[in-house]
């Protein structure tokens, strides 16, 4: 399979974004009141914590799939390159 640039980027702010939201709203879950019952974290915050935890997974694994692709597919060449075809 080809991932374009175009792609790679796209895969690569998909981890970036996940990355900026999901710490954020890991610390919301943290300070809520349904978090702990008399000193103990409750479902509420083992729950949260394990969709956190996955969606971190899947958001860095998405990431580096796309920075390999990135890495891994040259720029694609301009319309104006791709008609005069290859140079021998």
């Amino acid at each position: 399979m080809v991932i374009t640039r175009r792609w790679a980027l796209f895969l690569i702010a998909v981890g970036v974004w996940t990355w900026v939201i999901w710490p954020r709203f890991g610390v919301a879950i943290y300070q809520d009141d349904r978090s702990f019952a008399d000193g103990s974290p409750t479902s509420f915050l083992v729950v949260h914590a394990v969709l956190i935890a996955a969606s971190l997974a899947v958001g860095s694994t998405v990431g580096v799939l796309g920075v390999l692709a990135w890495r891994r597919r040259p720029a694609e060449k301009s319309a104006a390159e791709a008609a005069v075809g290859p140079k021998d």
